[in-house]
């Protein structure tokens, strides 16, 4: 079978299989080798592992698979998959010798999100997770440095969150950001500075807790 032939296969599956898949002009340079990830959902406790692209484009199974994964939790709804999201978020780990990444968020809903933003600072209102183009994401070790390879890979938006210990990543406009890095001590209650919480759960709390102490100090 003809390459060109093998992709017509490949995007009539992949239209069968439901998940819309979304391919930017960079993620449609075919890799050397077939793209791999491993990922696991925070919430759900669902995961992934396996090659999610090769060299005719992205694998119907593998999408419908990511597309469940990466689905908004709270809605249960399933939305786009950017296959040049999934290259940035690989190509971060191969940087920094990590072969797994866990999803704190991806797809919202605009319920979702609107939901989020009115809790926290760090929610945008018109975010790239609505399109399926964001991932928020931690890592066992060598976040720091993901981050930084994230930024001098230039593919999109890059936000860090040191002391909730997650970085977000998205294939939107160049920008990037930090959220509270930096001069947070005074925010801690007194009897509990330096306190570190345990769990990322516990430190996405701890970030919306501080945000709106924040911006309840500035009124």
């Amino acid at each position: 079978m003809s390459s060109s032939s093998l992709s017509l296969k490949r995007r009539s599956l992949l239209i069968g299989c439901g998940a819309l898949v979304l391919m930017s002009d960079r993620a449609l340079a075919a890799p050397a080798a077939p793209r791999r990830l491993s990922l696991r959902n925070q919430h759900t406790g669902e995961t992934f592992e396996g090659p999610y692209r090769d060299a005719s484009g992205p694998l119907p199974d593998a999408m419908a698979d990511l597309s469940k994964l990466l689905r908004d939790h709270r809605a249960n709804k399933e939305g786009p998959i950017d296959v040049g999201t999934l290259d940035f978020l690989a190509d971060i780990l191969e940087a920094v010798g990590q072969s797994k990444a866990t999803i704190l968020s991806a797809f919202r809903t605009p319920e979702t999100n609107a939901m989020l933003a009115a809790r926290s600072l760090g929610v945008a209102e018109h975010s790239q997770h609505l399109l399926g183009r964001a991932l928020d994401i931690t890592l066992p070790s060598r976040l720091p440095d993901a981050h930084r390879s994230a930024l001098e890979l230039k593919r999109g938006g890059v936000g860090w969150y040191p002391r909730s210990h997650f970085l977000h990543i998205d294939t939107g406009p160049l920008r990037s950001w930090e959220m509270f890095g930096q001069n947070l001590d005074g925010l801690f209650a007194p009897g509990i500075r330096g306190a570190r919480p345990r769990t990322v759960s516990q430190r996405m709390q701890l970030h919306r807790a501080l945000a709106r102490r924040q911006l309840l100090g500035r009124r």
